[in-house]
């Protein structure tokens, strides 16, 4: 099978990512093998290819946004069913974080796409009980955005502690951030888009946003709560300025670059909350899942064959992606 593999992490241009001929992988106990229809590419997939994430497995074959079809069956699943495989893969079930409902910061949790091999191939395996049943109503294309970036930005969202109604600031505007936008206006907020991409700017408008700027522009009102989607850590200091008394920050990357020096009055005073946000667990993709087949959400997507992902990632990293980037093998 086609499989693109991480052989030499660094930046794009150097030519991280590799297209290889693998063996088909045969599912082991709990596993199942799903034969790949749409795959998104993630801001996290950069990270792993450009080194900004540690190796955790030598030549991975990257990719956490999988909608897949069922060609080996367990126990949850049948044969030719449509299923989900997102980023989080293992956690142990026994640590203090899982028994207290955690998982997600469990020390011995593993991903897709970084622990074990992911989406960037014609098939793939994973652990049954991390699969997701899927909403109808969408495609294949549409779908793999949600298992990553849908996902994130609702929990990222719950960490805003965002009050009902409320006046919402996201920063940076990509695929995990046109999808928790939706969730946010469902729910009667204000949102206001701050981004350095003119297309991103149009289509936070198109959503519905009710206000879309540059990057460190200033908010058009104070915010009760913001969102830092892009991994830009300069952008926290103008987020909190931005938030008015008792406002949260809530970030949500794998990966920040350097947070410059804060200064208390003016950043955290008031009870200003600055909070980050690891992974997710089974029960908010879940949660999700379910929100996406009550409310259509419109995703917005820009297709490249397998053969592209490669080129997929150089325009992520160079902010050439207008809403989420998807893999149709």
């Amino acid at each position: 099978m086609r499989a693109w593999c991480v052989t030499r992490p660094g930046p794009m241009a150097t030519g991280p990512l590799q297209l290889s001929e693998l063996p088909r992988p045969e599912p082991g106990p709990g596993e199942v093998l799903v034969r790949v229809l749409a795959c998104g590419v993630c801001r996290t997939d950069l990270h792993v290819a450009e080194g900004d994430l540690d190796v955790h497995r030598p030549s991975v074959v990257p990719g956490h946004e999988v909608v897949g079809e069922v060609v080996s069956a367990g126990s949850r699943f049948a044969v030719g069913e449509r299923v989900g495989i997102a980023w989080l893969r293992h956690t142990c079930g026994e640590c203090r974080y899982c028994r207290r409902g955690a998982e997600n910061l469990c020390p011995r949790s593993r991903y897709t796409g970084w622990d074990a091999d992911g989406g960037y191939a014609d098939y793939t395996v994973a652990p049954e009980a991390y699969a997701y049943r899927l909403p109808i109503g969408y495609s294949d294309a549409e779908l793999a955005p949600l298992l990553c970036a849908g996902i994130i930005g609702y929990r990222v969202l719950e960490r805003a502690e965002l009050p009902e109604g409320g006046r919402l600031g996201i920063y940076g505007f990509g695929a995990s951030a046109h999808l928790a936008a939706q969730v946010a206006l469902a729910r009667g907020a204000t949102v206001h888009v701050l981004t350095r991409s003119p297309a991103a700017r149009e289509l936070a408008l198109s959503l519905g946003a009710a206000s879309a700027g540059a990057a460190d522009a200033v908010p058009t009102e104070p915010l009760d709560a913001a969102i830092l989607f892009a991994p830009v850590g300069d952008l926290v200091l103008p987020a909190l300025t931005a938030l008015d008394r008792g406002g949260t920050l809530s970030i949500a990357g794998i990966h920040l670059s350097d947070i410059p020096a804060l200064n208390y009055q003016r950043h955290l005073f008031q009870e200003r909350q600055l909070r980050s946000v690891t992974a997710n667990t089974r029960a908010d993709g879940a949660d999700f899942m379910a929100f996406a087949g009550r409310h259509r959400l419109r995703v917005t997507t820009t297709p490249y064959s397998l053969d592209q992902a490669d080129r997929a990632l150089s325009d992520l990293a160079g902010d050439r992606v207008n809403g989420a980037a998807v893999l149709v093998p």
